[in-house]
C-alpha cells in the first residue's frame, strides 16, 4: 500500500502580497488544533458525492485540499486509485492513518490547490469536501482543478453555503475579526452564481442542495469542540481580549440556538450545502 508524503513544487509567487499573508495565516490555522475530531464526523458527505459522481473502480481521482480524507476514502473504497493531497501536512497524516487503519491503498502528496503539481488531464475525477472552498485565490483554484481533469471528467464539490449553518460561523468570526480587504467569502463556493462564473465556460453544472446535521451532546459541547479543535475558530478565541472571547461565545451559542432542533437540551443542527458536479467540456 502506498501511504508515503511526497512534497509538490512551490507554487508561483503571488502578485497579491494580501492573497499570501491570507494563505499563510490560514495553513497556520488549520494546523492548529486537529480538524480530524470534527472532519472525520462528516464521512457521510464524502460518501453521497461519490455517489453523486457515479465513482466507477479504476478512475483516476485527485482530492483536493483533502483535509483528514473522507472523500480520499470513499473513492477508495470504490476502487479508485486516489491521490489524496493538501498544503497541511498534519492533515494529510490523518487521513494517512485512516487509509493504514482500514487497509486502502492510497497516495499521499503535498499540493497547493492554487497550484497543482500534476499534468494537464491527469485525472478521471477531481473531488473536494469543504476544502477547496477555502483557497484564497478562487479562480485559479478552479482553473486547476479543471485542468488536471480530463474532458470528458467530472469535479465534484461540497461546498458550504452562506446562509447555511457554516456559513453563518464564518460570518460571526467576521463579525469580531474582520477579514482582510477585498478578499472573497469562501462560502461564495456554495452559491451557483459563483460557480457559474468559475466553471460553466469549461464544463456542465449540477447542482444539489443538501443537509448535513451536526448532532452533538450540547450546544456547549460543540462550543467547546470547535474551539478546541477547529482551526479557525480556534485562531479566532486566541486571537481576542477576553471580553471579546465571551461576545464571541455568546454569539455562537445564539447562532446555534437559532439552528437547533433538537428540544432535549442536545444539539441538532443542519447545515445546508452544495453538492456539485461539473462535467468538463
Amino acid at each position: 500500500m502506498q501511504t508515503t508524503l511526497s512534497t509538490s513544487r512551490k507554487p508561483a509567487q503571488s502578485q497579491n502580497t494580501d492573497l499570501a499573508a491570507l494563505k499563510s495565516r490560514q495553513q497556520t490555522a488549520w494546523a492548529s488544533g486537529d480538524y480530524a475530531v470534527i472532519g472525520v464526523r462528516l464521512q457521510i458527505v464524502g460518501e453521497s458525492l461519490c455517489e453523486a459522481l457515479d465513482l466507477r473502480g479504476g478512475e483516476k481521482v485527485l482530492d483536493v485540499a483533502a483535509g483528514n480524507g473522507n472523500a480520499t476514502l470513499a473513492a477508495a473504497r470504490r476502487w479508485a486509485e486516489v491521490t489524496s493531497t493538501d498544503y497541511v501536512h498534519e492533515l494529510l497524516e490523518r487521513g494517512r492513518e485512516r487509509a493504514i487503519a482500514e487497509g486502502m491503498p492510497v497516495n499521499f502528496q503535498m499540493a497547493d490547490a492554487e497550484a497543482l503539481p500534476f499534468q494537464d488531464g491527469a485525472f478521471d475525477v477531481v473531488v473536494s469536501t469543504f476544502g477547496v472552498m477555502f483557497t484564497p485565490d478562487q479562480d485559479t483554484a478552479a482553473k486547476e482543478m479543471l485542468r488536471v481533469c480530463r474532458s470528458g471528467g467530472r469535479i465534484g464539490m461540497a461546498n458550504w453555503t452562506p446562509n447555511g449553518f457554516i456559513g453563518q460561523v464564518f460570518k460571526t468570526i467576521g463579525q469580531h475579526i474582520p477579514p482582510m480587504p477585498g478578499v472573497k467569502s469562501p462560502a461564495l463556493w456554495g452559491t451557483t452564481a459563483r460557480l457559474e462564473e468559475m466553471f460553466a465556460s469549461s464544463g456542465r453544472i449540477a447542482v444539489m442542495p443538501k443537509i448535513f446535521n451536526f448532532r452533538y451532546r450540547s450546544p456547549a459541547h460543540w462550543l467547546e469542540i470547535f474551539r478546541t479543535w477547529y482551526g479557525p475558530v480556534h485562531k479566532s478565541f486566541e486571537a481576542l481580549p477576553q471580553p471579546g472571547k465571551a461576545a464571541l461565545e455568546r454569539d455562537f451559542l445564539t447562532l446555534i440556538e437559532r439552528f437547533n432542533q433538537a428540544e432535549d437540551g442536545t444539539m441538532v443542527v443542519p447545515a445546508e450545502y452544495l453538492e456539485v458536479v461539473v462535467t468538463k467540456h
